[in-house]
């Protein structure tokens, strides 16, 4: 059994490296104009969700990552409260606190820009994940730290919709037991419902 998994392991690592190129060198081929429009006007069920749900975390997107802040400014101006992730430390678990556009964002352990430690904290009803890449069975590859795992885990009523652009698609994402699936994928050519709760 532990062969098996050190092979799942091996095969997500070797998946990420591939994923994570296939990535870079899609986004860096996009248009300025197309990055800025992208992800802006969501199909009608997933508008539903952001302006319906109690609350919806999103993240801060990397220079390739397929970005959300016009997914969090549809929920944004509904009143719907939206989060970021924040890690207290390195090794602390994942939080997401209080923000909208405009509020100061700090640097956090890996130097990625999240809420300042003082920002109220929720667990987001919705949550919009980051991919390195996903299948149409829920399957997801992360960065490997297994924060969204663990805050899954935590929080299984919260709705994952992954957000991803069509590029990082895969027929089978490698699975351990501690994955959990996703509801849903959002790229920019289609929405694609993976689970039965939407």
């Amino acid at each position: 059994m532990a062969g098996a998994d050190s092979d799942i392991r091996a095969a997500k690592a070797a998946l990420r490296a591939k994923l994570r190129f296939r990535r870079d060198h899609f986004s860096d081929q996009l248009a300025d104009f197309v990055k800025a429009i992208a992800f802006r006007a969501p199909p009608q069920p997933l508008r539903q969700l952001l302006v319906s749900s109690a609350s919806v975390g999103g993240y801060v997107a990397g220079q390739s990552e397929a970005p959300v802040d016009g997914l969090l400014a549809i929920a944004a101006e509904t009143n719907v409260p939206t989060a970021l992730p924040f890690f207290a430390a390195r090794d602390a678990d994942m939080h997401f606190g209080i923000w909208h556009a405009g509020d100061a964002l700090e640097p956090g352990p890996w130097r990625v820009a999240q809420p300042v430690e003082t920002a109220a904290t929720v667990i987001p009803a919705l949550l919009l994940c980051p991919l390195l890449g996903f299948d149409r069975q829920g399957g997801r590859i992360g960065q490997g730290g297994g924060h969204y795992d663990r805050f899954f885990a935590a929080h299984p009523d919260s709705l994952r919709i992954g957000i991803a652009w069509s590029v990082q698609e895969v027929d089978g994402v490698p699975r351990e037991p501690h994955d959990f699936l996703l509801d849903a994928v959002l790229t920019e050519q289609e929405w694609i419902v993976t689970g039965d709760r939407l």
